[in-house]
């Protein structure tokens, strides 16, 4: 369990040792002082020169800018300027390599990443927004990713950020319930919004803070308590999910009915290639608009079986008639190839969501 203080600043980073860049960069200096200030000290105590004469031999010595000596050098000079040159160029060498990969290697790839990030973010289109990527967040992206479905992560802590960026999957480091931190991840073209995080507080502020955002997008909530699922349907949550209680109730009925169980978990796998049960929303000005299913020879046509009828007021009908009509606005629940039901959704005036 986080600390209050870790939980109060969202990003926080632990401190530790210096960075390997950094303790290279100070080695680097260190040497080159030690030669600018070791020559001058030497010149000035061999050939008895003033402290500037000897400094300007030193830099014009380690530099090798070619000019001629300060003054006449004697035999012991002379040997210590070959020590000099020798052991300045070489520093002087490694300073400017060093500092060359540091901008090579550390900021241009830094910048890079950072800009690939933010362009990625920009790309992203009738995505899902995940906060959290605990237990529960790492279920729902690893199958979004099956389903090949854009989504983006809001973690802040640091290391379940950089284990969902390990993933593959993109991630931001920030706190879910920020105005500033949706809008950069694109609320504005989200198709969903699921507030995961591991505490009940912070998923009502997520979701608050979505719902102020975007008034018509369709918000799912994790909630621990009955309580809290009342607290965040208030808060604006279409949807709130209780993994305890859907848990339990999996367990009851896999024990009660592990046939009916075996066959939704088949029809509802993105795994299964020949079945998938989904919803195909029926828009204005579509086909099937106003008509019965029967007129519109759904089964033969597309070779689908509709399992129900959700209505545009949210009533939902189980295993319609025949006779049953299909009003804009309604979403059909049915079973059939992953195929046919493309065709069903062109011919329902529903636009594929993009997938990938």
């Amino acid at each position: 369990m986080k600390s209050p203080a870790r939980a109060n600043r969202p990003g926080a980073r632990r401190p530790g040792p210096p960075s390997p860049w950094w303790a290279g960069w100070r080695l680097s200096v260190a040497l080159l002082a030690f030669i600018v200030v070791g020559g001058t000290v030497g010149y000035s105590l061999i050939e008895g020169w003033d402290p500037w004469d000897a400094f300007y031999m030193t830099v014009i010595s380690v530099t090798t800018v070619g000019y001629r000596e300060v003054h006449p050098l004697s035999r012991t000079g002379e040997a210590f300027t070959v020590a000099v040159v020798t052991f300045g160029v070489a520093t002087v060498l490694y300073t400017f390599s060093f500092l060359m990969a540091r901008l090579v290697e550390g900021d241009l790839q830094a910048r890079w990443i950072r800009r690939r990030h933010r362009r990625m973010l920009d790309d992203l289109t009738h995505h899902f927004i995940i906060c959290g990527f605990g237990r529960i967040g790492q279920i729902v992206a690893s199958e979004f990713t099956r389903q090949e479905v854009p989504f983006v992560i809001i973690e802040r802590d640091v290391e379940r950020m950089q284990a969902a960026i390990d993933t593959g999957y993109l991630a931001v480091e920030a706190d879910a319930s920020s105005e500033d931190v949706l809008q950069r991840v694109g609320i504005s073209r989200a198709r969903g919004f699921i507030a995961a995080v591991s505490t009940d507080a912070d998923n009502v502020f997520a979701i608050l803070t979505a719902r102020l955002l975007r008034p018509d997008l369709f918000i799912i909530g994790r909630a621990e308590t009955e309580d809290t699922k009342r607290k965040l349907i208030r808060a604006g949550a279409d949807r709130v999910i209780s993994p305890y209680q859907i848990g339990g109730l999996q367990l009851a009925q896999t024990a009660l009915r592990p046939a009916v169980v075996d066959f939704v978990q088949l029809a509802t796998s993105s795994d299964n290639l020949d079945l998938n049960m989904e919803q195909v929303q029926i828009g204005e000005d579509a086909p099937l608009a106003g008509r019965t299913i029967i007129e519109a020879n759904l089964r033969q046509q597309f070779g689908v079986v509709v399992v129900g009828i959700q209505r545009a007021s949210g009533a939902m009908e189980f295993n319609p008639p025949p006779e049953s009509v299909m009003g804009v606005g309604d979403f059909l629940v049915v079973l059939g190839q992953a195929k046919n039901l493309r065709d069903l959704e062109a011919a329902a005036g529903q636009t594929t969501i993009p997938r990938g």
